[in-house]
């Protein structure tokens, strides 16, 4: 039971942050923020998240998973309502602190990893990188149809006489009735997903033994969150629009099929993993991928910036379920939600210092430096992952 309602928490979450993505930035435009100005909201909203996250995460497994989770979808109604309400842009720093919304179009809040630390309560080491690998392969499809939704609905809005930006708003304010659901789909939440109690005193951020590879991980997670940063879903659609002029319908086609291909690639992985082992499998398929992320720009027209881009869609994900099933593998039981939280936090504080260098990095699309920057940082992660963790071997060594 469990399993069937985080599985359906993830889908419609991702639905939400999929449709989001796609408008975001172009209804921060037509209500009259700047570049820059939507850059700091950005990296206030992340920076938001980073906070209330590592409260909520690191309190988890002795507080409520399930509570933990309540509370995370309030703040996303929360945040949808006021964005949909207002322009202004300090009131929108406030709601985009305190309550949970993506701009990147990927998970963002405390839902990820205490989600996965009530999964892996019920699965043993071997079964964690499959299970994992469709719980991402299920948040990528719902985020390509939130994708499609959000694009091909604000574009068909506008072709019935509604502003573009009241188009927009209705879309934030969907955003927020799917944050509704989300409360609902997580009361019934039974005792297994809850952590087993211990004895052992926890320091402030809930780990225990596992302080010391769990904050390199996360120093390394920063890093790589930090390059992606520039290339979130919203940035990625909206340099498209500056860059090649498209419409709301053709960005939402382009993440559609971008989430797509990457929750295909995500099953690919565990095979991989199986074979090759987890950090291999995370490193070596995001070299690749990274290559094809500094080429998007040096193409010469939109159908081939696209293409590059989907292809690399198609390599950049494997390395979110071998990564999160190696985080949930090095810890005690009892310290995941925690370690998952940490680890997702230190994503956020990359991710949350980027968005400030936007304003500068789009005041020339053509060249394209936000996906140069973001390729180049990635590359740099990758070969540090790999040299610093290729022997360092999961606490459950499984078959992979």
């Amino acid at each position: 039971m469990n399993l069937y309602l985080l599985f359906t928490a993830r889908s419609l979450r991702m639905f939400a942050y999929g449709m989001l993505a796609v408008i975001l930035a172009l209804h921060l435009q037509s209500v009259g923020l700047t570049n820059t100005q939507m850059g700091l909201l950005f990296s206030f909203t992340l920076v938001g998240d980073t906070v209330i996250s590592l409260f909520l995460t690191t309190r988890a497994d002795r507080f409520s998973r399930k509570w933990t989770l309540v509370i995370g979808a309030a703040l996303m109604v929360f945040s949808s309502v006021v964005f949909a309400s207002t322009g202004n842009f300090w009131i929108l720093v406030i709601a985009a602190t305190i309550g949970v919304l993506s701009p990147s179009g990927n998970e963002i809040g405390p839902f990820l990893p205490v989600e996965q630390a009530a999964l892996s309560e019920e699965l043993a080491g071997e079964q964690r990188v499959t299970v994992f690998a469709w719980y991402n392969l299920a948040g990528y499809f719902a985020a390509a149809l939130g994708s499609l939704v959000g694009g091909l609905g604000s574009q068909y809005l506008q072709n019935l006489g509604m502003s573009a930006v009241e188009s927009y708003r209705m879309v934030i304010l969907g955003h927020g009735a799917v944050g509704f659901l989300l409360m609902l789909c997580y009361l019934p939440l039974g005792q297994a997903a809850e952590a087993v109690k211990t004895f052992s005193a926890p320091n402030l951020l809930g780990l225990t033994e596992s302080k010391r590879i769990v904050l390199t991980l996360s120093a390394l997670f920063s890093l790589d969150a930090f390059g992606g940063g520039f290339v979130m879903q919203s940035l990625i659609a909206y340099w498209f629009h500056l860059r090649w002029n498209a419409n709301p319908a053709q960005l939402g086609l382009i993440l559609l099929f971008g989430n797509l291909f990457a929750g295909v690639s995500s099953l690919v992985a565990g095979k991989m993993a199986a074979k090759f082992g987890l950090i291999n499998t995370m490193v070596w398929t995001h070299i690749p991928s990274n290559i094809l992320l500094i080429m998007v720009p040096l193409m010469p027209s939109f159908g081939w910036s696209m293409a590059v881009l989907l292809v690399r869609f198609c390599l950049s994900q494997m390395d979110v379920p071998t990564r999160q099933a190696y985080v949930m593998s090095v810890v005690r039981p009892e310290e995941r939600s925690a370690a998952g939280g940490v680890t997702n936090v230190a994503r956020s504080i990359g991710v949350s210092t980027s968005p400030l260098l936007i304003g500068t990095l789009l005041a020339q699309p053509a060249l394209g430096l936000t996906f140069i920057a973001a390729g180049s940082i990635k590359i740099v992660y990758d070969l540090a992952l790999w040299r610093m963790f290729s022997q360092t071997k999961p606490r459950e060594e499984s078959p992979a």
